[in-house]
C-alpha cells in the first residue's frame, strides 16, 4: 500500500548500497589520478597507490554482487 503513494522510493538494501559507494570510489579515483597527472600536481608513486585502491574497491564491489 505505501509504495504507491506518489514520490514514494522504495529503501535498497545496505549491501546495495555499499556496493554503489564502491563503484563511485573507483570511478572518483580514476578520475582523480587521471586530473592530477594532468596537471602535473602528483608523483607516480602516489598515483599508482591510488589506482591500486580504486582497483581494491572494484573487487569488493564485484565480489559483492550477487
Amino acid at each position: 500500500v505505501i509504495s504507491k503513494i506518489p514520490g514514494f522510493i522504495p529503501q535498497k538494501s545496505i549491501s546495495e548500497i555499499i556496493s554503489i559507494v564502491l563503484k563511485a570510489l573507483v570511478l572518483a579515483m580514476g578520475v582523480a589520478v587521471v586530473v592530477l597527472v594532468k596537471l602535473g600536481s602528483i608523483e607516480m608513486e602516489t598515483a599508482i597507490s591510488m589506482l591500486g585502491m580504486g582497483l581494491a574497491f572494484a573487487g569488493v564491489a564485484l565480489l559483492s554482487n550477487k
